[in-house]
């Protein structure tokens, strides 16, 4: 992603055109507030299928030998990585992987919570139904190109067009009155998951300077006749609507990079985040976070990814480093919420393609199903884990085969109507969001406050 150009990012942009432009922006002190009611979600993809299975261990005695036997030689601990001890609410042990040392004290301390075996599903399937193939499941449930529409469109039988947390940031649009900055942010590249139906998604690479190439001159009045020149130019009604609105994507790039760089240079936020590309996104975050004072926003939703869980051969250790990554970029977010005073008003949550099979590859294991998803903020009834955590068992009756493919027992509607709920959304407005929704005994799995 650092290799794309200016001109490539004001393409993705122009994709995705909703940011505030130069004019609008004039009026924004009118209605800029410090935003009370503000509220984030904040989502962290794990491109090609994180191994759930390895980040969260039962520790019950039963449940770990049985745990051991289906993941044979990829069973932790083992050379490379060790398990640090939590416990439920309820007493019952479990550890989550050493990779994630970053956010486990907040399990402790009630931030942190895991929401067991989530999945794609039509409507609750066991694993009789699967066999018998007499209930519908989602579309070519083990490809990736497939799932990862899927589930960010919230869609089981592929994509309408938007996504989920773009539906949510849809509904709840009136809670940002008349403001007009973005709802909604992808800050690696295009996403479904942010992209609703009335709101768009604003792409943004982390880091990069939007300022116009050539305005630099001597002395500075040279540099303010060739600004003035360019602006002349990016207003002047040409009559052509492409022409307007590539302009006006133009004029949205150097109005928003107005903003972050103020944003960056007042008052700059003491949290250090780590050099890492997801480190970055989640700086961005936090630093288009702050601007909410001016902004007026009430409502954002992010997203943010990292790739390579697509674990077929050494994955011990690249699980461990990769999970360092998001624990310590969540870590870094999390108290930079703190830092300003919003850790219950910004909720971040994993979403990956899709879970793994227990049963070990070689040194990697295969596409899966079900599998465990964390959520991390002030707001998180943490120190818990919701859902049905699975019997680590081949065969066994959370398994669509013999190989430990779960069958989610937690549906990724529940898992999303619980975001959406705290987010703002009414109960009688989920299926806007969930069509599906109406399928499963609760919308709400009770995570969030």
């Amino acid at each position: 992603m650092t290799l794309h150009s200016r001109r490539t990012l004001l393409r993705l942009l122009a994709s995705a055109p909703a940011v505030l432009s130069v004019n609008r922006l004039g009026g924004m002190s009118a209605f800029a507030q410090s935003a009370p009611d503000y509220k984030a979600l904040v989502c962290v993809f794990m491109f090609g299928g994180n191994d759930s299975h390895n980040m969260l261990v039962p520790q019950d005695p039963a449940a770990f030998a049985a745990y051991r036997t289906a993941r044979g030689g990829l069973a932790l601990p083992d050379g490379n990585t060790k398990l640090l001890p939590i416990a439920t609410r309820a007493g019952a042990p479990f550890a989550l992987n050493d990779g994630l040392k970053a956010i486990t004290p907040l399990w402790s301390s009630g931030q942190l919570a895991a929401v067991a075996n989530v999945g794609m599903l039509v409507q609750p399937t066991t694993r009789a139904q699967y066999l018998a193939k007499s209930v519908p499941v989602p579309t070519n449930l083990f490809s990736h190109a497939d799932q990862i529409i899927e589930k960010q469109a919230g869609d089981p039988n592929g994509s309408g067009g938007s996504g989920w947390a773009g539906r949510i940031a849809d509904v709840v649009r009136d809670k940002n009155g008349s403001a007009t900055f973005p709802a909604a942010f992808s800050l690696s590249g295009p996403a479904l998951l942010d992209t609703g139906n009335f709101i768009q998604s604003a792409s943004l690479y982390p880091g990069f300077d939007l300022s116009p190439n050539g305005l630099n001159a001597w002395p500075a009045a040279a540099a303010a006749a060739r600004a003035q020149a360019l602006n002349e130019i990016l207003t002047f009604d040409s009559g052509l609507t492409m022409v307007q609105a590539a302009n006006q994507v133009r004029q949205d790039a150097v109005a928003l990079n107005g903003l972050l760089k103020s944003a960056g240079s007042s008052s700059p936020l003491a949290t250090a985040f780590p050099g890492t590309n997801l480190g970055k996104q989640m700086q961005q975050v936090a630093e288009i976070m702050k601007l909410r004072s001016v902004t007026g926003m009430s409502r954002q939703v992010f997203f943010c990814s990292l790739g390579g869980f697509d674990t077929h051969s050494g994955q011990s250790w690249q699980q461990w480093d990769l999970l360092g990554q998001v624990g310590a970029a969540m870590r870094a977010l999390y108290d930079a919420t703190v830092e300003m005073g919003i850790a219950d008003k910004v909720t971040t949550f994993t979403e990956t393609d899709f879970g793994r099979t227990l049963q070990p590859s070689g040194t990697g294991s295969d596409h899966g199903w079900g599998g465990h998803n964390l959520v991390l903020g002030g707001a998180v009834k943490g120190g818990d884990i919701y859902g049905t955590f699975p019997a680590p068992a081949l065969g066994g009756l959370d398994d669509a085969n013999a190989r430990g493919v779960l069958i989610p027992t937690t549906s990724l509607d529940q898992y999303g109507a619980t975001l959406a709920a705290w987010f703002g959304v009414a109960p009688s407005a989920l299926d806007q969001v969930f069509p599906n929704i109406g399928k499963f005994p609760t919308a709400n799995v009770g995570f969030l406050a």
